[in-house]
């Protein structure tokens, strides 16, 4: 039974390291209660983006503006408008879009923040 587990105790080590210090990158979205174009981001956006490219790399996260930043946001300025997304790696911000452009801009947008930190240096 030995000679099973050790492999497989060994795959498992080398797919821990291998995705160590590789954290993905996360669409962090600022919002509050009451805001009108967060609501039309839920209402256009939301249902989908989870199924899109964008979202599968960059899963969103909400983050109430009006509550404590949480502890891994506290480096990243969450602006003074809602919503405001924060394309968040590793604890340092790639990008942002301020506001909500709207259905027809905003994955262009999210795209171009996204193909600008994958050619930069140290991009991934």
């Amino acid at each position: 039974m030995n000679w099973i587990v050790a492999p497989l105790a060994a795959l498992a080590a080398l797919a821990l390291l291998s995705t160590a210090g590789s954290h993905a990158a996360e669409l962090v979205m600022f919002e509050r209660a009451g805001c009108i174009w967060c609501a039309r981001f839920d209402a256009e956006i939301a249902p989908i983006y989870d199924k899109t490219e964008e979202g599968r790399s960059t899963p969103l996260r909400r983050v109430n503006r009006d509550a404590p930043l949480p502890a891994d946001l506290a480096g990243i300025d969450p602006g003074a408008f809602t919503p405001t997304f924060v394309v968040v790696q590793e604890g340092h911000e790639i990008g942002r879009i301020r506001g909500y452009p709207g259905n027809a801009f905003f994955f262009g947008l999210l795209e171009q923040i996204l193909s600008n930190s994958e050619s930069a240096p140290g991009g991934s």
